[in-house]
């Protein structure tokens, strides 16, 4: 078998085998194979697509190249939930406690963020203490006696992916739709969940910017998670504007605990309930999606999934009273209102901006080894929809000084926000919802 055969095998609209996908990564990993070469094949299948049968191939020969988190020692079905990432997508650290609360055990592994998206793992470090680096006995341990753990992605679970994602990123061929899906997914079955639920956002602060894009990825998606034995399903979310109010590690983490206590946006507790539901019906706790939003809102409003959430924190070494007292976080000693110079309502907000505003403010990595400031972000006083008057407040930024760059960033946050003289219609917040059985669209 020669890499130059299977190039011109995809470049002429073959189908490649399991075996010759499987020589292809293992070659690559190894070094038998030169980026060129790979490049060419990474092209190839942008231009000419995968088929489901290839793309699970694809993804299992890429699971396959690291690491496998065997979860058997867990009782019970364990679901993991994945987003692909969005401007205050906080949901991690409420789905979790929530549906753990409930009896799904939930074994995860969460990644850091880089440039306008946020990571779990930074926002988990924000609270004192918190650990996020477990063996993987205690892992396994704590999932069996709590119901929960959140932990750093291991550095060799699917490292093909690793190093395809990384030649895609300066070879052009990012935006293959069969690549994206086999990245995200060769991760999640590698991490050994039974089932998963995928959160596929869309819009401007997306990777994905139309919902046919995202609607197309999610089946891909879900079509690997079936073909290879596991529960899919994705719930296609918007993302023209962030999710809730705040933006960065301790912001986050506060919202997230508010909305735990069942005082959170109205936005945030939705998504939550939806991704939360479909966890409980394939963990098999409930039997369909409106009962389980029942059972979970019950958890919210009687303090079990906070608790849970307490408990979580302390288990892996961080001050669970943050649960109780949020002030305890993280708080930047610099707070600058950026006001309005229009009156009108909120038509758009560009999400993207905002994050990259947050990012520049220090919430963020513009590398992969930069240092963030977990108490710096942006809190939002005006979404979408919303009436706003000349010198009100859009957004607060919270920041470690006041200067030259800070207004800077200001300026950028006020640039975000069109407003316009008529009061615009609001998009839905749930677009879509993909399963195994097709495409249902929520409008």
């Amino acid at each position: 078998m020669r890499a130059v055969d299977l190039i011109q095998k995809k470049r002429d609209g073959g189908e490649l085998t399991a075996s010759e996908l499987t020589f292809l990564v293992d070659g690559y990993c190894e070094g038998d194979i030169p980026d060129y070469q790979m490049s060419a094949w990474a092209m190839a299948v942008l231009f000419r697509g995968m088929t489901a049968a290839e793309t699970a191939a694809l993804t299992l020969a890429m699971a396959n190249s690291g690491d496998q988190v065997d979860l058997a020692p867990i009782a019970g079905i364990k679901v993991d939930k994945h987003s692909t990432g969005g401007v205050g997508d906080k949901t991690t650290l409420i789905v979790a406690p929530l549906v753990a609360s409930i009896g799904v055990p939930v074994a995860k592994m969460s990644g850091r963020g880089l440039g306008h998206t946020g990571g779990t793992i930074d926002k988990l470090e924000s609270i004192a203490g918190f650990q996020t680096e477990l063996s993987r006995e205690k892992f396994m341990s704590q999932v069996n006696e709590l119901g929960l753990s959140v932990i750093g992605q291991s550095g060799n679970l699917a490292p093909a992916d690793k190093k395809l994602y990384a030649l895609r990123d300066v070879t052009g061929t990012v935006e293959s739709i069969p690549l994206i899906a086999s990245s995200v997914m060769s991760k999640k079955i590698a991490a050994g969940a039974d089932a998963i639920v995928l959160d596929v956002k869309t819009g401007s602060g997306a990777f994905m910017k139309t919902l046919e894009q995202s609607e197309e990825l999610a089946q891909a998606m879900v079509a690997i998670g079936t073909k290879v034995g596991r529960q899919t399903a994705a719930i296609i979310s918007d993302m023209d504007q962030p999710l809730g109010f705040a933006i960065g590690n301790a912001l986050e983490v506060k919202e997230s605990i508010e909305t735990l206590q069942g005082k959170g946006p109205e936005d945030l507790t939705e998504l939550c309930l939806t991704l939360g539901a479909h966890m409980t019906v394939l963990g098999g706790k409930a039997e369909n999606v409106e009962e389980a939003k029942t059972l979970l809102r019950s958890q919210l409003n009687n303090g079990a999934a906070l608790e849970k959430f307490r408990q979580f924190v302390a288990a892996q070494g961080g001050d669970g009273s943050v649960a109780d007292d949020p002030s305890k976080l993280p708080v930047a000693p610099v707070v600058i209102e950026v006001k309005a110079t229009d009156n009108g309502y909120v038509k758009a907000i560009d999400a993207e901006r905002l994050g990259t505003a947050a990012m520049l403010l220090g919430a963020g990595r513009a590398t992969k080894d930069a240092e963030i400031d977990y108490a710096v972000g942006i809190v939002m006083t005006k979404k979408v929809g919303d009436k706003v008057h000349a010198g009100e407040t859009l957004a607060v930024l919270h920041a470690r000084r006041n200067g030259e760059a800070e207004a800077e960033v200001a300026e950028q946050v006020r640039g975000a926000y069109a407003v316009d003289s008529t009061k615009p219609d609001l998009r839905p917040l749930l677009l879509s919802i993909v399963t195994a059985d097709g495409v249902t669209r929520t409008e």
